[in-house]
């Protein structure tokens, strides 16, 4: 389909590729050397929601930050965003890149793609680290009293309708972004622009995920798919305590899904932990990754 022809911000030490994987052309920003990072983003951000955790983390990783399917300036093609095609365009990139094995760092909604990676394929996932995302094993009689967190969905999951809103509301992802965060001060007006107009110009991307993820992940968390594999990548899930979106949960039985799984709450913060607190969660990583082999 297309390719965003919008300028690409600016972030010092930046190279950026383009990759073709499985017939779409993704973006890829890439800072530093030494352990590979991939860090994917979620809705409505792309690469550069990255910037403020890129200069913590750089001066010791090779830091991989992907735009997925249809984001960013990756190309929007019709179909491919379900998380299992999500997934396999992941697995292709590190083949294409010649990596046997990545960290993993993820935002909402990408959190299902690394989850599904870090039981489809752990060998390839040295450590995950999940960014304000629902922890995949909570009881459904925790998951159904939040549900109304996610009223905005209503608004940009339904074909034509959802593009629409995307597309020519652009005050609407702009509400989206500021409300997410325990203090909306602490976007920069510029950084409110530049992802507001990104989801302007994905709107097919960002109604085709928001879809995919009714067809296909709300009727697998209902059947209990995520209990059929174990997760055995070493993995934490950091929440904001004040997060609208997805609320921390406190862990259920793990161990009867994972080997090891560990949920934690961040005081004071809300869904965006990468843009509110990027220390602490360059901390988070380096402490999971001491702890791995």
């Amino acid at each position: 389909m297309t390719v965003s022809t919008r300028p690409v911000p600016h972030l010092e030490g930046a190279e950026h590729r383009w990759m073709t994987v499985r017939g779409a052309r993704l973006h890829l920003a890439e800072f530093g050397t030494g352990e590979p990072v991939l860090l994917l983003h979620g809705f409505p951000q792309h690469w550069y929601a990255w910037r403020r955790l890129v200069p913590l983390l750089a001066a010791d990783h090779r830091l991989i930050c992907v735009d997925l399917r249809g984001f960013g300036w990756s190309e929007q093609t019709p179909r491919g965003y379900d998380t299992e095609s999500l997934t396999a365009d992941v697995l292709a990139l590190l083949d294409t890149l010649g990596l046997d094995r990545v960290t993993l760092v993820t935002h909402n909604w990408a959190a299902g793609v690394g989850f599904r990676l870090g039981r489809q394929a752990p060998a390839r996932i040295r450590a995950f680290l999940a960014l304000n995302a629902m922890n995949p094993w909570t009881p459904h009689r925790r998951i159904l009293p939040q549900l109304w967190r996610m009223w905005f969905t209503a608004f940009i999951e339904y074909p034509v309708v959802g593009r629409l809103v995307l597309r020519h509301w652009p005050a609407f992802t702009r509400h989206l972004l500021r409300r997410a965060v325990a203090d909306p001060a602490g976007w920069q007006p510029a950084e409110l622009t530049e992802f507001t107009e990104a989801t302007q110009t994905s709107a097919h991307a960002g109604q085709a995920l928001m879809w995919q993820y009714v067809l296909h992940e709300i009727p697998a968390g209902l059947r209990g798919t995520h209990r059929r594999s174990r997760l055995t990548v070493p993995t934490l899930l950091l929440g904001g305590e004040h997060d609208p979106v997805f609320p921390p949960a406190a862990p259920t039985d793990t161990a009867s899904y994972a080997d090891d799984l560990t949920v934690t709450t961040v005081p004071g913060a809300g869904h965006h932990l990468h843009e509110e607190r990027p220390e602490l969660v360059a901390e988070a990583l380096r402490s999971l990754l001491a702890r791995t082999t």
